[in-house]
């Protein structure tokens, strides 16, 4: 979900930035129309390829609509197979595809979709499965105890809530146990008992960014991502949105649920209007003035598409619903006499976006083929009669208006629709916006997906519904360990997408097929259209920064990036992220280092930063945890705090003795409980390690496969360590046992006043702003001789991950199996750096809390799904400042990554 206070400052910083989501003339492109030549009928595709991109069959999607005859697609584009994943055959048991088939994608990455569950009885099993795209065999199964059929899937703008409802009316809200991106639980539900639920969406929370493509190159995000007006659909007291869903029930009623702060659950049911008939389909759209929009429709095409109003309101503690008839539509389809018949059944209904209730789309089927439409809806000036003007004058200078539904676009006949996949990246569609997309040549966001009959899955633009990109699906992929042998084609019926999602930055479509398989496609970032390179990368950069300041993961973008690309985006994104102000940084200061360490770990010559950065995150994380917990001696202390007092003196005094630093500080705003010493030691151990093995490594400098590297010439985390060593000295006056423990050659040796010196030594070198100055001979000798004074600790980095993005090749799909791990092809990042490799039996460590867990542990541990992160999921200790660092990694990891369970024997 985006953040709410971060969106605002933004929304601030960009001052009377235009915003360009509002919709004026939701129409105007079909008054414009693109005038286009036919191409020659191309050859099909070999159907031994699988995942084949290639030129469109003849009469694909054509555009009718506003159009002459005559006028043909787009270029097609790009899309390509990363990877399979499909269920094992067991001897009892069989995962078969659920009808309907429902899936959903959440800004998180996370995956839910459902199956039926079959023994050798045939009894059903509802099941949701819930994965995280980088990790798909590490499948989550619910056994959902659903009685029905599951309808719908909606995931909530936090990515963290899922909702799920049956044909028997129940309603289940799931949740994550302990935060577990595989370890989910349901408390909470509603129930409109006997009545089949065919729409489902949370209530909105009224935060909407709009993206400006057009100032990609703007140096604030403020312009880049500026907040839109738009109201939540209910607010508690202090405007602040109220959570909870709205249901549309085949018998025409809706349903409202809202949770209260205090868990309680209000659902109230109300009919769409006064004479109900059946709904076989609906979808559900919300207004910037706080209302939703339910479009419903009864299966037939002869029959209207309704759009309802609903109002929601709390009167007297009880909910209230208050529903309005809005204008109906025909579709086009049933207007042509030669073809009045030839589609009965509306298949597809859809608002092209959450939060934007004035396009719809539509598709009519028959048993062989479909045919697609786009319709706005628009204010049109009433004509009044003369006789009205003689009678009253006023009539005529203000034109009466009324809103009506005008179609944009429509399709020829095509293969029958399967499944449709609408993008989620708020571009905004009217004509303005449609131009600027063309000269800016971005093109994620723009496109909508089609998955027909025969196995093929178009992306067509959401409002001229021209192709630009095609995929074919023939056969299955080759398994990383399956030889490349000829394999036997079969015949059968075609196996085709029931259910589809886009991802979040539409650079990736998920599919379900009628086998059950998980099918994972890349979409390219120019769908096909000739792009710069440099044009490229700065599309793949705006997207990243979107997801800097929304919170999104950005799995899918990593999809696009190559080895070549990812010193060019680091870069790119850095400088990007030191022109903003002081106060944004601030807040996205880890965002970043997350970001930059996943895409560092897509090249080998930039692998062994993705430790650096996660040290990094750590040490911030210990600064400002510890600077945390000192306390001012006086209660009517001036403005700053005792850890600015710090940050301020060290950086003023230079001197190398640390004993004249601590003189200059008061102490007694260090004074800290003894359990409380002794319950950190293993972090100020960890600082301790980390600055002496720096400084040993200094005399290495010249080689950047080395971690630490990059700290050699940060001064800002040099001065951070200097600081922490510091106080790491004053507390060891206080408990001797909770300083760092050195192995010395001489027991007349101060470790700590030795460091000290050296480490100020060397931030001196590049503590001020431009290019750092080269450390003196007499400081790398210094540092040489250290091995021989001090033992030098092996520091346990991160392990190597075992997440799919980097070992993805393009057009060489991997085929997995659910609840199976693979062997994975080697990563061209996998390399054996000093101090990354780890061998078998070695004792393994808790990232988070720096305890050893020994070689095989007996603890219940958890991963990041992002970093690999390992820490233990309970506690070993009960202190208060043990607990304040744990809570900030209950429900993220410090890269921002979910958290799953992991077996006990983790690798």
């Amino acid at each position: 979900m985006v953040d709410g206070n971060l969106s605002m400052q933004i929304s601030s910083e960009a001052g009377r930035s235009r915003s360009r989501c509002g919709p004026r003339s939701l129409c105007e492109t079909a008054s414009a129309p693109r005038k286009l030549v036919r191409p020659e009928k191309m050859a099909a595709p070999d159907p031994g390829r699988y995942g084949e991109c290639g030129p469109r069959p003849p009469a694909r999607l054509s555009s009718r609509a506003g159009q002459e005859p005559g006028t043909v697609l787009s270029a097609v584009g790009m899309m390509d197979l990363a990877y399979v994943c499909e269920w094992e055959k067991w001897p009892k048991i069989t995962y078969c595809p659920s009808v309907p088939l429902a899936c959903a994608w959440s800004c998180r990455n996370l995956i839910a979709f459902t199956t039926d569950l079959r023994n050798d009885d045939q009894d059903l099993t509802r099941m949701i499965h819930i994965l995280d795209t980088e990790h798909p065999w590490d499948v989550h199964s619910i056994n959902s105890e659903h009685s029905e059929a599951i309808t719908c899937l909606e995931w909530d703008q936090s990515g963290s809530r899922l909702l799920s409802a049956d044909a028997d009316g129940q309603i289940k809200c799931w949740s994550m146990a302990d935060h577990l991106a595989n370890s989910w639980e349901s408390s909470v539900g509603s129930l409109v008992e006997g009545d089949p639920i065919v729409a489902l969406s949370w209530l909105h929370n009224g935060v909407k960014l709009a993206l400006h493509v057009e100032k990609s190159g703007a140096s604030s995000f403020g312009e880049k991502f500026s907040r839109v007006k738009f109201s939540p659909s209910l607010t508690l007291f202090g405007g602040k949105p109220m959570e909870g869903w709205i249901a549309v029930t085949v018998s025409g009623l809706v349903t409202v649920s809202l949770l209260k702060p205090s868990g309680q659950v209000l659902t109230s049911t109300e009919s769409l209007c006064r004479l109900r008939g059946r709904v076989a389909l609906a979808d559900i759209a919300f207004t910037g003035g706080g209302n939703i929009v339910v479009a419903t429709a009864d299966g037939s095409s002869m029959s209207p598409v309704q759009f309802y109003k609903v109002c929601v309101s709390v009167v007297s503690e009880k909910c209230r619903i208050d529903t309005e008839i809005l204008p109906s539509l025909f579709m086009r389809c049933t207007t042509d006499l030669n073809r009045k018949d030839k589609f009965p059944a509306i298949t597809h209904l859809k608002f092209l976006a959450r939060d934007m209730s004035e396009q719809v789309l539509l598709c009519a089927s028959s048993q062989t083929s479909s045919i697609v439409e786009c319709w706005s809806l628009r204010k049109e000036g009433l004509p009044v009669n003369n006789i009205f003007h003689q009678i009253s004058p006023v009539v005529g200078d203000k034109q009466p208006m009324i809103l009506k539904w005008r179609i944009l676009s429509a399709t020829n006949d095509l293969d029958r629709v399967s499944a449709v996949a609408l993008p989620k990246l708020p571009i905004s569609l009217t004509n303005t916006d449609l131009k600027v997309a063309s000269d800016t040549q971005f093109y994620p966001g723009l496109g909508l997906a089609l998955a027909f009959h025969d196995g093929s899955v178009h992306i067509a633009h959401r409002l001229s519904l021209q192709t630009m990109a095609v995929f074919y699906s023939s056969s299955a992929p080759r398994s990383a360990d399956e030889p490349a042998i000829k394999r036997p084609r079969t015949t059968g019926p075609a196996i085709h997408f029931k259910a589809m999602q886009l991802s979040w930055t539409s650079l990736a479509l998920v599919g379900i097929d009628n086998h059950g398989k998980l099918s994972m496609l890349r979409i390219s970032p120019s769908l096909g259209h000739p792009l710069e390179a440099k044009l490229a990368l700065q599309h793949l950069l705006f997207l990243l920064e979107y997801c800097m300041v929304t919170g999104y993961d950005w799995w899918d973008i990593l999809l696009h990036v190559q080895p070549g690309m990812v010193q060019s985006l680091v870069e790119k994104l850095h400088e990007e992220y030191m022109r903003q102000k002081p106060a944004l940084q601030q807040v996205l200061s880890t965002r970043i280092l997350a970001m930059k360490a996943s895409l560092c770990k897509l090249s080998p010559c930039t692998v062994t930063r993705v430790c650096d950065y996660h040290t990094k995150l750590f040490l911030m994380a210990i600064s400002s945890t510890l600077k945390s917990l000192l306390r001012p001696h006086f209660l009517n202390t001036p403005d700053k705090s005792p850890g600015d007092r710090l940050a301020e003196i060290c950086a003023k005094i230079t001197d190398v003795d640390i004993d004249k630093v601590m003189i200059n500080l008061k102490t007694e705003e260090f004074v800290l409980d003894m359990n409380t010493l002794q319950a950190l030691q293993q972090l100020l151990q960890w600082v301790g390690d980390f600055v002496l093995y720096l400084l040993a490594s200094l005399p290495n400098q010249g080689s950047p496969l080395r971690p630490g590297h990059s700290f050699l010439r940060d001064g800002t985390s040099l001065g951070m360590l200097r600081e922490l060593m510091v106080v790491i000295r004053i507390w060891g006056l206080l408990k001797p046992s909770c300083l760092p423990v050195y192995t010395a050659t001489s027991d007349t040796q101060d470790s700590m006043s030795l460091l000290f010196r050296l480490l100020t030594k060397l931030w001196i070198c590049c503590r001020d702003e431009g290019p750092a100055s080269e450390p003196d001979e007499a400081l790398v000798d210094e540092c040489c001789l250290l091995p021989s004074q001090l033992l030098v600790p092996s520091l346990d980095w991160l392990p190597a991950s075992d997440g799919l993005v980097s070992r993805l090749q393009p057009k060489q799909p991997l085929r997995l199996f659910f609840g199976r791990a693979p062997p994975l092809p080697g990563s061209t990042t996998t390399l054996q750096l000093d101090g990354l490799a780890r061998a078998p039996g070695q004792p393994k460590i808790d990232h988070l809390r720096r305890l050893h867990l020994g070689a095989y542990p007996t603890e219940e541990c958890k991963a990041c799904t992002r970093c690999g992160c390992v820490t233990m999921l309970k506690s070993p200790n009960n202190t208060t400042a043990v607990k304040q660092w744990e809570q900030r990694w209950i429900k993220n990891c410090l890269c921002g990554g979910l958290w799953r369970r992991v077996p006990l024997s983790y690798s």
